[in-house]
Order: C-alpha cells, then structure tokens, then sequence
C-alpha cells in the first residue's frame, strides 16, 4: 500500500459546494421548466415533466448533500521539498506527482462564493498542464503559494 498524502482541504469548502451545487442545480431546472412551457404552449404530454422534474429533484438532492462530503473526504494534498502530491476521487482514484522542478508558476484564485467562505484555489501550472487545490482556506492558499514558489526557485538554482 502507499502512504496518502497529509493535509485535506478545509472544513468551509463542503458548505461552498453545497452552495456552489445548489445554484448550479437552478439553472439547471431550466430543462423541466423549458419541457412545461412546451406542454403550456405547444401541446406536448405532460407526463415527462414530471419525470424530468423526479430526476433533477434527485440530482440536486445528490449534488448537494452528498457530493460534497465525499469530494471533502477524498481530497488530499502534500507538498514536499521535492513534490506536489494529489490525491482526489470518488469511484476512480486519481493521484498526481508533480516535481517542483516542473513547476512554472502558482496563483490563487477566488470567486465571489469562494470570498463569501474565506476560501481560495491554488492552482499549480507546468510545461504540461495547470493543476488546481480547490478549496483552501485564504491564509493556507497564500501561504502554500509562497512556499511552492519559494521551494520551485531552489530546486531551479540546484539544477
């Protein structure tokens, strides 16, 4: 077995994505609301509406109460002089090792919903790709971003 990273996001980011989950979840009741007006104006059978309706009513139950829990229990972080460590997934594990040498540049990012929880994402960019910590708190993500910084210009002066 292999050892699982430390650190978990904060404890704030589960009540962001229920949020972030349940204003999702209306705009997405615009399909049973776009299906009822086709029944209203045009005509349509109005039994799919209610089967649209059962499903988005379940969706946005799932979304918001237990998507978020998992998501938090399964998110984890590490980060060494040597690496950045990721592990995240709820059916299928995905873990991610990222070198510091690989490392371009860090930036923290923040919504309006993320401000109104304290929280912020830090987002970790390669010649590959960009890799994102979702939910840290503010300080933590600050922090994190100095200290991958700092450790990514070492590692670069070592080369």
């Amino acid at each position: 077995m292999y050892d699982i990273p430390a650190n978990q996001l904060d404890t704030r980011a589960v009540s962001y994505w229920k949020w972030k989950g349940f204003i999702t979840c209306l705009f997405e009741f615009i399909i049973p609301l776009g299906y009822y007006a086709a029944y209203y104006f045009g005509g349509w059978p109005l039994w799919p509406f209610y089967i649209l309706f059962i499903l988005w009513a379940v969706w946005m139950l799932v979304r918001v109460f237990i998507i978020p829990a998992i998501l938090w229990k399964t998110w984890r972080y590490d980060i060494s002089e040597q690496e950045i460590d990721f592990l995240r997934g709820i059916l299928i594990k995905k873990r991610t090792l990222i070198p510091m040498v690989r490392v371009q540049h860090v930036d923290t990012g923040q919504g309006p919903l993320m401000r109104r929880f304290g929280l912020a994402e830090l987002s970790i960019s390669t010649a590959a790709g960009s890799h994102e910590i979702p939910a840290l708190a503010e300080e933590t993500a600050h922090a994190l971003r100095q200290r991958i910084s700092v450790l990514a210009r070492v590692v670069e002066e070592d080369v």
